[in-house]
């Protein structure tokens, strides 16, 4: 009873701060600089609750500790047509937070796109690692199902599937998927994807020991092998390459 009320304490701390940092800049048609999260533990600090003086301070260490990376104005031109979240440098205590900061930011964008008519292409590469988390793992999972309501297409890559077919939320993103690309697949993964998508025996060959630009589509419910081998000796080729021992100068 008593942390259920705390929480619930805690929830309208929350909203009456965010509500307050951001009247200014609400009040001026949003325009000009945003408020900070350094911004909101002011607030915070102001009020006369004592439990918002807990709040304040179990986000300093977000704001004005060595965590404090997504407390200050973005450097990021997110105005652009173009933008590229790379979350490889963020620590394990960093995480939760950069992915609800950057999947906020992508969720903004595709409401603006979508107000002003313009398409919105979400391109996630090892998809898997967004699935080791709740909240990320729910917000993929509701985007994959909604985004083309919203007039948008989200692309996931990976070469954890199996690791993707043990998260209940990223096999019904899987299930919800109308286009499903796969190249060549390790022994484990191919017999997961078989008995996912009721692949038969005899297509798997198209993702067993399968060269470069080989392997099987699955477009509702067609299985469709291909083969796309790419010129090498193209401009294209040396633009679109990324491996390492390749190195066109």
């Amino acid at each position: 009873m008593g942390k259920d009320t705390s929480i619930g304490t805690h929830k309208s701390l929350i909203d009456r701060c965010t509500t307050l940092v951001y009247k200014e800049y609400k009040n001026n048609n949003y325009k000009g600089k945003p408020p900070t999260l350094e911004d909101f533990r002011q607030v915070l600090l102001q009020q006369s609750d004592p439990e918002a003086r807990e709040i304040a301070l179990s986000i300093e260490l977000f704001t004005k500790g060595s965590l404090n990376t997504f407390a200050k104005q973005t450097n990021v031109k997110v105005n652009n047509r173009m933008i590229c979240y790379d979350i490889i440098e963020l620590g394990e205590q960093l995480m939760p937070i950069g992915m609800l900061v950057i999947l906020d930011s992508i969720l903004n964008r595709i409401s603006k796109n979508r107000k002003l008519g313009k398409t919105t292409y979400i391109f996630i590469d090892e998809i898997y690692l967004l699935f080791n988390y709740s909240y990320t793992s729910n917000f993929i999972e509701k985007l994959w199902r909604r985004i083309r309501k919203y007039g948008g297409f989200a692309t996931g890559i990976t070469q954890n599937v199996s690791e993707l077919l043990d998260k209940d939320e990223a096999s019904r993103m899987l299930s919800n998927s109308e286009l499903i690309i796969m190249l060549n697949q390790s022994t484990t993964d191919r017999d997961r994807l078989a008995e996912f998508l009721h692949i038969p025996e005899k297509e798997l060959n198209f993702i067993t020991n399968s060269d470069t630009g080989e392997g099987l589509i699955k477009a509702r419910n067609s299985i469709i092998p291909f083969r796309n081998v790419f010129p090498k000796n193209t401009q294209l080729y040396k633009l679109m390459t990324t491996k390492p021992k390749e190195n066109f100068e």
